[in-house]
């Protein structure tokens, strides 16, 4: 393992940075801890990358508060604005090219009248 930073997923959504901090302090010390409100998942820095991946592998799969954790390396943050989803930026065409004529023939906003 090359960082000492941990996601831990799959936690009940009442868990507290102080239950995680306990949690894993038996496998080292605990610089820092986040867990993301509401989200069921949450981060652990160990001191140094042996630490967490003693943690990792003691507690991966095992069960807290009646959930079974995930806990995997945290991948470094996405920068802001890249990534999939609605709202994400343009489709590159303009507002009614591609669109397919109405029924009578005429595209959106065109007002003639026949």
């Amino acid at each position: 393992m090359q960082g000492s930073k941990l996601y831990v997923g799959n936690l009940n959504y009442s868990a507290t940075n102080e239950e995680l901090e306990e949690l894993f302090s038996d496998y080292g010390e605990v610089k820092e801890v986040n867990v993301i409100e509401g989200k069921g998942f949450g981060f652990v820095e160990m001191s140094n990358p042996a630490e967490a991946e003693k943690a990792k592998e003691a507690l991966d799969g095992s069960d807290f508060a009646g959930r079974t954790l995930k806990i995997d390396e945290a991948r470094p943050p996405r920068p802001r604005g890249e990534g999939r989803g609605p709202y994400r930026g343009g489709g590159g065409r303009s507002r009614d090219e591609g669109r397919r004529p109405s029924r009578d023939g005429r595209q959106r906003g065109d007002s003639r009248r026949y």
